[in-house]
């Protein structure tokens, strides 16, 4: 069983497989797999058309049982945007359970949430310290920028998996309301497909 995702960037499409294999972890949920991402500009994935048509792509692979679009709101309003776009994607998913899930307002902004995990990542600074309302902050990756090494810069398609391997699904799960999005669309696709977790999200998180 599988979910596939559709995502935005080239970091992203090494960065998302990660980060639903280790919700899946959280969840015990060991005979799901994630499938090979497949990866669209942003402005494809807000048109109904080139939405649809990366769905139907995702849904007819073979052991495709769910599809996960995620990908940046930047100065977009989730809440407003994603009830549209989720009804587009289900339209097109040929009867596959498929959710939609902005990052509110860059994936980058999940990091921000639980900086002290990830000090000496990626010459993420000793010094580094979360930010307290992590979703207001325009210009995630620059802000995460700061917070490494003097002359560093953040490379997306270098550093977002290697961060995503030390996110702390805690801080974020509780500071970023889209970060709780995803996790409440991962248990619904997992249950969708037959691999229902014990708990979900973890007490822990809550």
């Amino acid at each position: 069983m599988n979910i596939v995702p559709i995502v935005e960037g080239q970091g992203e499409e090494a960065a998302v497989p990660l980060l639903l294999r280790r919700l899946r972890d959280e969840a015990e949920l060991w005979n799901l797999e994630i499938g090979r991402p497949i990866r669209q500009r942003r402005t494809q994935l807000v048109k109904k058309a080139t939405l649809q048509a990366a769905v139907r792509i995702a849904a007819v692979r073979e052991d495709c049982a769910g599809i996960l679009v995620l990908f940046d709101a930047d100065d977009d309003c989730p809440k407003e945007c994603a009830p549209t776009l989720e009804a587009w994607a289900r339209e097109a998913a040929g009867g596959k359970t498929c959710a939609v899930v902005i990052a509110n307002r860059e994936y980058e902004s999940w990091f921000l949430a639980g900086l002290e995990a990830l000090r000496g990542q990626c010459r993420i600074g000793p010094e580094a310290a979360s930010h307290p309302d992590p979703e207001s902050v325009r210009g995630a990756k620059e802000e995460l920028e700061r917070h490494m090494h003097l002359g560093a810069s953040y490379s997306p398609p270098v550093d977002q998996a290697k961060l995503t391997a030390h996110l702390d699904f805690e801080r974020a799960y509780r500071h970023c309301r889209s970060f709780r999005k995803l996790v409440k669309a991962f248990g619904a696709l997992a249950a969708a497909v037959g691999a229902v977790p014990a708990a979900w999200p973890p007490a822990a998180w809550v």
